[in-house]
Formats: structure tokens, sequence, C-alpha cells
């Protein structure tokens, strides 16, 4: 980027961060969500930060926002009333799904229920064949019927989805003619726009998702950019996207599904950056806020990219619970493991920790804001992590006895336990939680955790780290520069991006030089006038992926493309791909192209990696604190020390609390502290 006075505002669950870069500071604050209008506590804080660093909204040169709202919205079942518009016979794709039992032995299994009700998927006469050729013209008459029926039920939004569309998309362009002229205020989405790509159920699954948060996240940034107009912001706003890219406001109005994992893939920019600045080629991002934990595989400082997501799963860890959206995304695994996950006992007489969370209203019950359920803050402050008086730079008080009350209340009562027992049994769970999760995504991808750095960033990740790290065998822990707010420090180096996509069923041995130059060539003109709109001179970075298999299979793999098109040079990345992940090639079987994707960037340069840091003396302790350990349970008077003090190359031994405006970090027995040239904390030791 090139601005110079630049603003990060990522709005989680529970807190609002916001960064404010300076050309020569950088300064942060975390604010409690104000879920009923999130865009106010936005508005309050940049007034507020502006304010502590002495400038005015006029001063900002860019603004940088990444929300939840769109994952809230299809969580809670907050959006748009939405239709469906579909060819004839094929209305119930959306509950015909997979046709598998994503949890075989479960007799109560429940599927997730469609974001529109089966009388609001409405079908008309039309049909595309899978070549693009018109079997049936679209019934515009039949079309032009439902009109009244959209009207009648105060329809908000559409989404179009006709079969086959992905390779000509006329008919679906034509309806959404007909329909903008019959019901100007109607939000439409088209399949052929949103998800050009073949699979009918993920394809309209993410339609139907784009069409129900359209309305919603259309009005929440046009109050967003009111409200900055107000304070005379007059600089660009634009929007982090799950794919860790940013795009322009208008770009964010049109396919907010899009931005549905954008919090979390600002961290996971920042975990990057610092794996570059580190030389720590495998690593593991870790974010731990109020209401979820998100973990990332990063190997050679690049995150795993995916393009199917669930949104909602209905069970924990397992995959076709949810809705799926078929977007470009950083392949995370985010469970309900945060600050404000509640604690409770179930019916066998064990500790189960989220996936609800308190929130922020009425939040944990230590913030005094009449929450009563114990949550893994409340056992943090119980085990002497947090310093109540200091939490989130010492703008939000809490009540540790509120605290005990909730744990021993609902946890400890019901085991016998006393209430440092109970807190340490809630931090183990939730900690167990999170390190099962990392290992079951580990696995899927054919790797594992052991020997990565894990970097750790978010309000609550620091206090949980190193006993994660402990339970993965991870031996070198890594916490950022002012990790509370670490994905709003993220947003500040996503570079504008877009990605497209196309399907095209090609076979490798009938390859078509010239369409795949010309398939390319469109889908790079398309994405290129995204960017430009955000990052309108200069050269851009091109990347080219290929889903591929052999024939006959029922899912594809992604290759990069580095170089040539050529039907060898595809066959030769293919069989690397394939063998990397499986271990083995399938010789003499034919390999076909099914889906292409062309992502276009803003160039970006990782950092070269920092030397070591300069000896310097043992760190000085400003205090003490008594801190109960999770892996023994033992209480000890554990030094404190402040990281405004911590010079580069400062050492220290564990136990010891590391205390800064966003949160702590914890140095258990076993560990050892250094702070290194860029200013991180690196813990290591523990893996026995």
């Amino acid at each position: 980027m090139t601005a110079r006075t630049r603003l990060a505002v990522d709005i989680g669950g529970t807190f609002t961060d916001l960064v404010l870069s300076l050309p020569d500071r950088t300064v942060s604050a975390k604010l409690l969500t104000t879920h009923d209008a999130p865009d106010a506590a936005v508005i309050d804080g940049t007034r507020a930060i502006l304010a502590e660093a002495g400038i005015t909204g006029a001063d900002l040169d860019l603004v940088v926002h990444g929300t939840t709202l769109a994952t809230n919205a299809l969580i809670e079942r907050k959006g748009a009333r939405t239709a469906l518009i579909t060819t004839r016979g094929f209305r119930d794709s959306l509950e015909i799904a997979y046709e598998h039992r994503f949890e075989q032995y479960d007799l109560y299994m429940e599927r997730p229920t469609p974001l529109t009700d089966r009388d609001l998927r409405l079908e008309v006469p039309e049909r595309m064949a899978a070549d693009g050729s018109v079997l049936l013209a679209l019934d515009e008459a039949a079309l032009m019927v439902l009109v009244d029926t959209l009207k009648a039920r105060r329809i908000e939004a559409v989404a179009i989805s006709f079969l086959h569309s992905y390779v000509n998309p006329a008919h679906e362009e034509r309806a959404r003619d007909l329909l903008a002229a019959a019901m100007p205020e109607l939000a439409i989405t088209l399949s052929s726009e949103v998800c050009r790509e073949i699979r009918e159920y993920e394809r309209t699954s993410t339609t139907v998702a784009n069409a129900y948060v359209l309305p919603l996240m259309a009005s929440y940034l046009g109050r967003m950019r009111s409200g900055f107009a107000a304070i005379g912001v007059t600089c660009p706003l634009l929007l982090m996207m799950s794919s860790g890219g940013i795009c322009t406001i208008e770009t964010a109005q049109r396919f907010p599904v899009r931005l549905v994992e954008s919090g979390p893939a600002g961290g996971v920019i920042l975990a990057r950056r610092i794996a570059a600045q580190g030389g720590y080629s495998r690593a593991l991002s870790f974010d731990m806020g109020g209401t979820t934990a998100k973990i990332t595989l990063i190997d050679d400082f690049t995150p795993q990219q995916s393009r199917h997501f669930e949104v909602a799963r209905a069970y924990r860890f397992a995959k076709g619970s949810g809705i799926p959206v078929r977007i470009p995304v950083i392949d995370m695994v985010e469970i309900g493991a945060g600050g404000g996950s509640i604690a409770r006992v179930d019916a066998l007489r064990r500790i189960a920790v989220g996936p609800d969370s308190a929130g922020s209203d009425p939040g944990p019950a230590c913030y005094g804001r009449s929450g009563s359920a114990p949550t893994v803050t409340d056992a943090d402050v119980v085990l002497g992590r947090i310093d109540p008086a200091g939490f989130a730079g010492g703008k939000l008080n809490l009540w540790p006895e509120l605290a005990e009350q909730a744990v021993i209340g609902d946890v400890g009562g019901a085991l016998g336990m006393d209430v440092e027992e109970a807190a340490r049994g809630i931090a183990e769970i939730v900690d167990e939680t999170m390190a099962s999760a990392a290992r079951v995504h580990a696995v899927e991808n054919g790797k594992d955790t052991a020997e990565r750095t894990l970097i750790a960033f978010g309000g609550a990740a620091p206090l949980h780290a190193a006993r994660l790290a402990q339970k993965l065998g991870i031996g070198r822990v890594v916490i950022p520069v002012d990790a509370g707010v670490g994905s709003a420090h993220g947003f500040l180096d996503a570079p504008i991006a877009y990605e497209v996509v196309r399907t095209a069923l090609m076979r490798l041995d009938g390859l078509d030089q010239g369409a795949v130059d010309a398939l390319f060539a469109d889908m790079r003109a398309e994405a290129e006038t995204v960017v430009r709109l955000g990052y309108p001179e200069g050269p851009l970075a091109e990347r080219r992926v290929a889903f591929m298999r052999y024939r006959g299979q029922g899912h594809e793999i992604a290759v990069t493309i580095d170089g040539a098109l050529d039907p060898a040079a595809l066959r030769a990345a293919f069989e690397a791909t394939y063998a990397q992940l499986f271990g083995r090639v399938i010789p003499r079987l034919e390999i076909e192209a099914v889906t292409w994707t062309l992502a276009l960037s803003q160039p970006y340069a990782l950092p070269e990696a920092d030397p070591p840091p300069p000896m310097s003396e043992p760190a000085s302790p400003t205090g003490l604190r008594r801190l109960v350990e999770s892996a023994s349970g033992e209480t000890v008077d554990a030094p404190v020390y402040d990281r405004r003090t911590l010079g580069q190359g400062a050492t220290l031994k564990g136990p010891a609390a590391i205390t800064e405006a966003g949160t702590t970090t914890i140095v258990p027995s076993g560990f050892t502290a250094r702070i290194a040239l860029g200013g991180e904390i690196i813990i290591e030791g523990g893996v026995r």
C-alpha cells in the first residue's frame, strides 16, 4: 500500500478492534461489539483513536474493514426474506444436497435447513444443455407470473440458479432483466456471477447465501460509509475478503458472500508475514478471540487455499453438516472456542465448553453486565492469567468475584471441585478441543502439526498458546506485536485482489490451446476490472490454478500453473501434486481439467527473515502475580513483565506473564521467552 495513514477495523463476535497506522507509530483500540448496530462501535472507536493520535478523519488515506456480519447473519438466520428461482424440476436440490448422511450412525441427525423455505423455491420452464446449447427456451411469461408471488410474500432478495448456467448464463441474465424491470428494489443474485462453476448444489447454495445477506450487507456498508463521512473520513473504504485479498466497497456490496471469513483471513495474512520475518517455513496460525478460534496451516509462507467452505455447521467437525459456499477462501478450521465460550457440565458429568458464546452482551460473568454463565475468560481470571484492572487496555473493568461465583456455581459445585481446579478444567478442555481440531485439520490435508511454529494472536490466544503447543508437540510459539488486535494488523498487509473461476471440462489428450488462452484472457479482463477500482495503476501479480482429476474420479485437486499450458506441462504438474497428496500416481489413466481459476492482485513482497536479536540482559519484572499452571495445577507466584519495557534480545524464564494493552502472554514453567528483532515474543521449550 502507498497510503501513509491507514485505519484497519475488525468486527468480531465479542470485540471490535481498530489499528491506526501512522508514518511514525501505530495506535490500537479494542471495544465491545455493538451487535444491534455494528457500525456504531466502529464510528465511536474511530473517533476515539483519531483523537488519541491527534489527527482528523480527513487525514486518513485508507480504511480497510473486515466483519463477521455476513457469517453471523447466516448462522443466526437473520438475513433477507429470500426466494430461489430455478429450472423446473430442480427446486429441491438444496434439500437433496449430497444424498448422504454426514453422521451415519446418528439416528437423530438433522440436515442443515435451507435458507429458503420450500414454498419460496420457485420454478420456471427453461433448460440449457451441459455444452451451453439451448434445449428449452426461457418461458418469460411463466417467469412474470412469479412477480405477483414475490410481491405478495414481501420478498427482499432473489437468487436465480438455472441448470448449466455456468456454461451459458443467457437465461439467468434475461430473467434478471425482466425481474429488475418489474421490481426495481429487489436484490438479485445470479449463480453465473457469484459462482460460475460446476456442481448444482454448491452453486445454488452459494447463490442463495449471497442473496440472503446482500440487502443486509448493502445497508450496513451504506451506513458505514455515511458514518465515516460524518466524521470527516473521505478516503477509500476497502473490504477484506475470505481469500486474503481486499476489494472495493462496490464489489463487496455485489458479492457479500465473499466476506464470510474476512476477519479470520486478515489474521492469517499477519501470520504469513510473521512466518516470513522469522524464517518459519512451516507454521500454524492460531487466532483465538472472544467467540471462536481459527487454525490455519502455512507452508513455505503460503496459507492453504480452498474453494469450498461451510457456514453454520450443526456438528462441530462433520463435513456436510453446514451450508456450503464455493468462494475463494483461506482454508482454516474454525471452532466455537473463544474467551466468551460457555462452560457447563453435561449429562455424563464432563466439562464441556462451547460452541455457544456469551459474546459482548451480556458477556462473561466477570464483565459485570448481567452474564452469569461461566466462560473461558472467567476461568482465565480465576487462574490469574488476566489482570482485572488491565483488561482491554484498562478500558473494561473485570469483577473477579463474579468469575469465581460463575465457575464454582455451574462447574465446581456440580463436580465437587474447588474454584481453581474447576477453572483449570475449563481451560484444559478448551485447549484440548482446539488441539483436536488442529490435528484433524492437519491429517485431512495430509500434514502434521509437529515441528511447526505456532503463531498466536487475538485477545485470548497468547493466554493459551503455550499449552496448546505442548499438546500439539510444537516447540516454538511466536506472539506478534500488538497481538490482541492481530487480524486488524493483517488487514493492512493484504493486497487488493480478486479471483475469477470458470468451469470448462477439457481432456489433456484433446486440449484446445486456443480455447484455454481465450478463457484465461476473459477471466483476466473480469478480474482486472475489479482490481483496478482500488489499484488504478501499476503491474499486477497473476496466479493460475487448474482443478484436475483422473477421468472417472468425482473430485479434483488444485494444480498451480506456473508456466506453459501445453498438455505435457499440465500432466507433469498434476502428477507432482497428486503424488504429494496421495503418495502415488495412476499410470495410463486419462487426465482432465474441470475448473480453472485466475487470481489477480496488487504485487506484494514478503519481508526478508530478520537476523537474530542482539544479546541483552535478562528482563526485569514489574511485580508478581498468583498464577495456576495448566499442566500441573500448581499455584505459583509468577513474575509479571510489561511488554513495552522488553527490548530486543531480552530473555526470561517461565512461569511468567507478559502484559500489554490488548492481551497477556503466559509463559509456563519449562518455557523460555525472548524478544525478536521485530518485537515478537518467541517462546520455546515445553515439548517432551
